[in-house]
């Protein structure tokens, strides 16, 4: 049998290969965690497999084979006479905990995400989003007409704000701005958490009129109302004006070239000259890099109809056209990025 050409070929093997077509596998059985809530049984300390088995209403046998799979890669730990423990790493999936990603599990295993990946062969040959092609329909209408769907996707949203919100704090210097208008800020998770690191800023949330409720409780139960207005409207039709810089978390991707430029024309309106635009998105890495926003890119591929995640050469285009300079790209901890630039 010839070898593969490319790369180091001491280090190529079938296993590695296999271990790479199985990992749909892995992702499932850590989904199928998040949804029975085994991270929340074992909150508390080590149980028995029957024990986690009833309380998640499933089968002991199969529960012992889902832990040990599990406990392979790091979610918990296998103990004598059949008992598991929770690991650092498994404990993300509590629902309780501070930085919890069980809502982001559950979205990946649901039928939402897991039905249009397996299409993605529809994807690749047409260029067209396979959720149309599955669901009958644009992934934001089949969304709006299923509140139970709407739930996991708002969960997975507000799972993956609470772990990027953070780092992208931490990775900022928000020093300056007075007033930070967020755009799409869904129910103003990253707004909270830039307004409390930085006491003499304010802020505005501009959303959709259905998410407006959620962002008025949140910021009010952080003691922010004070420092803080929301707004309700359509990006595509306009944003408020008046902030000192604006920020968009994981908007941008979710349009084609045309949608994106349009948000940010929008934006450019709404500013005065210096004005500070700041984008939270993955910044597709160049080359054969490992990159888990090139996987990313194929989510929105499959899921919505032209959005996609873009490289920094992309970004810049995308800034030009809509009237800024593309300034500086922050890396954070997280994979995502801050992607500045300046009104002209």
């Amino acid at each position: 049998m010839p070898e593969p050409a490319g790369g180091n070929e001491r280090d190529v093997s079938p296993r590695m290969l296999m271990e790479l077509i199985a990992g749909a596998w892995r992702s499932q059985a850590i989904c199928v965690a998040a949804e029975l809530g085994i991270a929340d049984i074992l909150k508390d300390g080590p149980r028995s497999t029957e024990e986690i088995a009833r309380a998640a209403n499933g089968s002991e046998d199969a529960m012992y084979r889902l832990l040990r799979a599990l406990a392979s890669v790091g979610l918990c730990s296998s103990l004598p006479e059949r008992r598991f423990s929770l690991t650092p790493l498994g404990a993300y999936l509590r629902s309780d905990a501070s930085v919890s990603l069980r809502g982001y599990a559950r979205f990946v295993g649901h039928d939402l995400t897991r039905r249009p990946w397996g299409n993605l062969t529809h994807s690749v040959r047409t260029g067209m989003p396979a959720a149309d092609h599955v669901f009958g329909m644009g992934l934001f209408d089949y969304v709006a007409k299923h509140p139970d769907v709407a739930a996991v996707l708002n969960d997975a949203m507000t799972a993956v704000t609470t772990a990027e919100s953070p780092a992208v704090v931490e990775a900022y210097d928000f020093s300056g701005i007075d007033t930070l208008v967020d755009v799409g800020g869904g129910h103003g998770l990253l707004l909270a958490s830039i307004l409390k690191v930085n006491p003499g800023m304010r802020g505005v949330l501009f959303e959709l009129p259905h998410a407006v409720d959620g962002a008025t409780s949140i910021l009010r139960r952080e003691g922010l109302a004070n420092r803080s207005a929301v707004m309700s409207g359509d990006f595509f039709e306009s944003v408020p004006d008046g902030g000192d810089a604006y920020i968009m978390k994981r908007v941008i991707h979710d349009w084609d070239n045309e949608g994106a430029r349009r948000i940010l024309q929008n934006c450019h309106r709404a500013m005065r000259a210096g004005t500070r635009l700041l984008v939270v998105e993955h910044v597709v890495s160049p080359g054969d890099d490992p990159d888990i926003g090139k996987f990313f890119d194929l989510q929105m591929l499959v899921l919505t109809a032209g959005g996609r995640e873009r490289t920094q050469t992309e970004f810049r285009e995308l800034y030009e056209e809509a009237g800024f300079d593309l300034t500086r790209v922050v890396a954070t901890k997280n994979p995502v990025h801050v992607i500045e630039g300046v009104r002209r």
